[in-house]
């Protein structure tokens, strides 16, 4: 009864106020009851917390992949399993994965499924190093293959996954991105190439495929298509990428002969919303469109088996 009052307090609000109140009525309806989790790690004098996911086929006698998938902002490690259907992939191929927290809380301290990747000059710096030490923590835990990390996200989570691209390079072996939430202007730390596959959506209404202002966002967020040209110049390509068709709404734009095998492949969603394609279909009038003529992470799983991390 309670979580349906809920439901309709926020129904109620985005007709009267409009879609952006949504991150607010998403913390007090879904975050209270769903941001649960399963484990914690100290790091930088906080406690952090995660959700992993060891799937009944692991074999302690092989060493396993990690996929560390990262939610989008004002949300929690549960939603971003939900909305991805990693845990169903992991237990048919027999790698673990992990949905670490966020940090920080919004609005006056609420903190119950307000947890965002702030990528700030201070908050990255941490983040990265409770990214670095929750992967410390799992390799002692379990057999994990270092040459096997592997990095994706939704919307800020996928800014935060290509963030840790250029603050552990030497950690991550290729990096996801869906419906990224990238910033303008972004300059990494390192510039080891690291390869990337990315999906995104033309009808996104919060993070624009061709990038400008956002309702969720203080400032403008790139051009998707610019800055995934921008991260193959990075990467050291060929200088055009070669573009496929595959269905009627999904286009793939191939970028290859990259330094070290990091190629950078990006998938163009024709009339996508803010969605995870093949996942979890989120309500169409606020996130638009879930297509599911592809599978984000089964072609992200096929796309990491292809690229471990490269010796450098």
């Amino acid at each position: 009864m309670k979580r349906r009052w809920l439901k309709v307090v926020v129904r109620g609000l985005l007709i009267v106020i409009g879609v952006p109140v949504l991150l607010i009525a998403a913390i007090l309806a879904w975050g209270y009851f769903a941001d649960k989790t399963n484990g914690s790690i100290t790091s930088s004098g906080i406690s952090r917390r995660y959700l992993l996911y060891v799937p009944g086929s692991y074999d302690r006698n092989k060493p396993a992949a990690l996929v560390i998938s990262l939610h989008p902002a004002a949300t929690w490690g549960a939603f971003e399993r939900n909305i991805s259907g990693w845990n169903e992939l992991a237990e048919q191929y027999g790698f673990i994965v992990v949905y670490p927290n966020g940090s920080g809380a919004f609005f006056g301290g609420f903190s119950a499924g307000a947890h965002v990747w702030p990528a700030g000059p201070l908050s990255l710096p941490r983040d990265a190093r409770f990214i670095s030490e929750l992967i410390d923590r799992l390799e002692r835990d379990y057999n994990i293959d270092p040459k096997r990390i592997y990095v994706d996200g939704m919307s800020n989570g996928g800014g935060m996954a290509f963030a840790l691209s250029c603050e552990i390079p030497d950690r991550i072996a290729a990096v996801g991105v869906v419906a990224g939430a990238q910033g303008s202007e972004w300059k990494c730390r390192d510039s080891r190439p690291v390869p990337m596959i990315v999906f995104h959506g033309t009808a996104d209404k919060f993070a624009a495929y061709m990038g400008g202002k956002s309702p969720i966002a203080p400032r403008p967020f790139a051009s998707i298509p610019d800055w995934v040209r921008q991260v193959a110049q990075r990467n050291q390509c060929q200088a055009e990428g070669k573009e496929t068709r595959l269905s009627a709404s999904v286009r793939r734009l191939v970028y290859s002969g990259c330094d070290h095998n990091a190629d950078v492949v990006f998938y163009t969603i024709e009339g996508g919303g803010h969605t995870w394609p093949g996942g979890k279909h989120l309500p169409e009038w606020i996130a638009g469109r879930t297509t599911d003529e592809i599978s984000a992470s089964r072609l992200m799983w096929a796309f990491y088996q292809q690229h471990p991390l490269s010796t450098r």
